[in-house]
């Protein structure tokens, strides 16, 4: 190894069935962790431990997740499932292999304080993980049970990173913090881009909405009970990219805090990984000391009768 190379936490990002994306791998390098590519494999659940040490999870996008995991039976008819399947074809192959990977990692940060970023699909898998439910289609079931409420496009599949709709955001949550220096005080409200047809029913008990969009939906959630990336936890869901809201043709970001969503979250890790790093070396050192005292047994005496020093075990 390099004299210079530095030992960094290591971030897992589950693939999907063929493909990956950069941009977020992107941001996990940029902002000093590993990314480690766990492979949508059927088996690769059972190997997670081989995986370790794992110091964050970063979930983000695929397939819809099986409806099975969340409900017993639906609320739409045969013909209203049939016209989904037809209008969002690529995200109605379910998944199955990803869903179980997915699972696993979630409830082993949840069991073992790793930090945890879900964006778009991410979110709504550790919605699920913890006993909340989706929404199928937002289209057909929002409409059914808010007729009157505001419409929202949720998915433009011709333009995936210009779409883009408000959203409210709760005061004093994280997401507050994150994108205080671009929110009206009135309003408290930005754009951010949308590419899904599903999203959350109900919240798991143990979160806190940190942002609807103008239809109810949330957009946004966060553990209340286990965030503060000042002592390496994070567990946080988003609706929505942050590290696709950018300008056209530009690297810059729609707002500053589209970074601080990965920033904080690497933070987390970061803190996590050096108190495993300390806490080895603690280890170690007790370990040698007690291995020096152990052997350090003989001493040097002097012996009359020989006329020289010999080894006495004491």
């Amino acid at each position: 190894m390099a004299a210079n190379s530095v030992v960094k936490p290591r971030v897992l990002i589950v693939s999907r069935r063929t493909v990956r994306k950069n941009k977020f791998v992107d941001f996990v390098v940029g902002y000093g962790a590993i990314p480690v590519i766990v492979p949508r494999v059927s088996g690769v659940d059972k190997l997670l431990e081989s995986f370790e040490p794992i110091h964050g999870v970063l979930l983000c996008e695929g397939e819809d997740i099986d409806p099975s995991l969340y409900e017993n039976e639906t609320s739409l008819s045969s013909e209203e499932l049939e016209e989904i399947k037809k209008s969002h074809a690529s995200d109605t192959a379910i998944d199955k292999e990803k869903d179980l990977i997915e699972l696993k990692l979630v409830k082993i940060c949840l069991e073992m304080n790793i930090p945890y970023l879900g964006i778009c699909r991410g979110s709504q898998i550790l919605n699920v993980a913890c006993g909340g439910t989706l929404y199928q289609d937002i289209d057909t079931e929002i409409s059914k049970e808010f007729p009157d409420g505001h419409n929202v496009s949720h998915i433009n599949y011709e333009d995936y990173d210009g779409h883009r709709h408000v959203i409210k955001v709760v005061d004093g949550t994280p997401l507050h913090h994150w994108f205080k220096d671009s929110l009206e005080k009135e309003s408290l409200e930005i754009l951010v881009n949308s590419y899904h047809h599903q999203g959350v029913k109900r919240l798991a008990q143990r979160f806190v909405p940190m942002a609807f969009s103008p239809d109810g939906l949330i957009e946004g959630f966060y553990h209340p009970n286990a965030y503060n990336a000042k002592e390496g936890k994070f567990i946080v869901g988003l609706q929505f990219h942050p590290e696709r809201m950018r300008l056209e043709n530009s690297q810059e970001f729609d707002y500053p805090g589209c970074s601080s969503t990965y920033q904080l979250c690497v933070r987390a890790k970061t803190l996590l990984f050096t108190r495993e790093v300390e806490k080895k070396r603690k280890l170690i050192g007790r370990s040698l000391s007690l291995t020096r005292d152990s052997m350090i047994q003989a001493v040097l005496v002097p012996s009359k009768s020989l006329g020289y020093w010999r080894w006495v075990q004491q």
